[in-house]
């Protein structure tokens, strides 16, 4: 590895280090990818693969996500990876909730949804919960498999474009041109180090200044529906309106949080909403929950799986309940939803710190690089 030379080394596989090679090469510079598994089997695999325009907070992160969702458009079919389904809508069961959706729609960012009525709602969806007063439609978004998309773009931009990608190689250390790695010193102009939760290995100082920490949580495939039976769409709850920043303007947000506390405790102290989405196979992505990592251990809690059902049962009449798999996963959060830092002449820390990098990474990516000098 010390005979070649690059334009760009990234440390880091995930779709934040994919992303960055992808803008990378669209610039024309010689890039490699070291990853220190021997797949990607993080964060970057283990979610919905939505991505998520609609409730994004109104700054960057919403420009962002629209930005990132056209770029997924453009390269999925280059890439071979199908959009599983476009859209979403946001469930509303009680009052609070569809007022803040009717608010969320008539502001600066729900000028193209769809509000929906009860009855219009049950025409999109006929297997909608009985007590759903209506809902709201965006347009916006994507799905993709992560399971299959993450492979496939790896493929993509080494097959197609010509990336190089070391895999079950680690970035021991880091210096201006050089990225030292278990197979050898790699020399390149620019170097990223894109960690996703390993916050001590490379640039623990840099990491540690922006106070990242750790949540876990909790996701659920349920077995193939019967056929023809479809999700319009992605398919979100009340629960989610709290956690999306884009709603947290709408003036009736406060007394449906208020009304939350009190009837849904529960979900509220372990961090759930409702995310649902349906796979080409007609199996069901269902979740998730939202703790300190810090200070809970890394094991599945039965008891927070049957708070995501039970809620889940009150959007969708699911016709098939089995549960094929389980899993935890991890991402770092902070105070900003992502790190763009350069801590030394030529290397860039990248992270995302606040679960978007489905929806936000390549237009992140594309902003990191114009944050290398001349």
């Amino acid at each position: 590895m010390s005979d070649e030379h690059y334009d760009l080394a990234i440390a880091g596989a995930g779709i934040v280090g994919l992303a960055m090679a992808l803008a990378a090469n669209k610039k024309g510079w010689r890039t490699i990818v070291v990853e220190r598994d021997a797949v990607q089997s993080g964060a970057s695999i283990r979610n919905f693969g939505f991505v998520t325009v609609t409730g994004q907070a109104q700054d960057l992160t919403w420009t962002r996500a629209r930005r990132s969702r056209d770029i997924w458009a453009d390269i999925a079919p280059r890439a071979g990876i199908s959009i599983q389904h476009q859209g979403v809508v946001y469930t509303a069961e009680r009052e609070e909730a569809l007022s803040v959706l009717e608010e969320f729609a008539h502001g600066p960012m729900g000028g193209t949804c769809e509000l929906l009525s009860a009855g219009r709602l049950a025409n999109r969806m006929p297997f909608a919960g009985p007590n759903l007063r209506g809902g709201l439609w965006s347009p916006h978004e994507l799905r993709i498999d992560a399971r299959e998309a993450i492979p496939k773009l790896t493929r993509y931009l080494s097959e197609r474009r010509g990336v190089d990608f070391a895999f079950g190689t680690a970035a021991t250390g880091v210096e201006p041109s050089r990225l030292q790695t278990s197979r050898g010193i790699i020399e390149a102009d620019r170097i990223v180090i894109c960690p996703g939760t390993d916050r001590f290995s490379l640039l623990p100082h840099a990491i540690a200044s922006h106070r990242p920490r750790l949540t876990k949580l909790q996701m659920l495939r349920l077995a193939p529906q019967p056929r023809g039976w479809r999700l319009p769409g992605a398919i979100m709850g009340e629960l989610s309106l709290l956690r999306y920043l884009g709603f947290a303007d709408c003036p009736s947000l406060p007394a449906l949080r208020a009304r939350l506390e009190a009837e849904e405790p529960l979900s509220l102290t372990h961090g759930i909403h409702i995310i649902m989405v349906q796979n080409a196979d007609g199996s069901i992505i269902l979740g998730d929950s939202h703790q300190d990592a810090e200070g809970t251990d890394s094991f599945y809690a039965t008891a927070i799986e049957a708070e995501i059902m039970a809620q889940a049962a009150r959007l969708i009449r699911l016709p098939v309940r089995d549960i094929l798999e389980r899993w935890t996963g991890h991402y770092p959060v902070c105070d900003a939803p992502t790190v763009i830092d350069f801590p030394m002449p030529g290397v860039c820390l990248l992270m995302v710190t606040g679960g978007t990098g489905m929806s936000t990474a390549f237009a992140l990516a594309e902003e990191a690089l114009e944050g290398f000098k001349p």
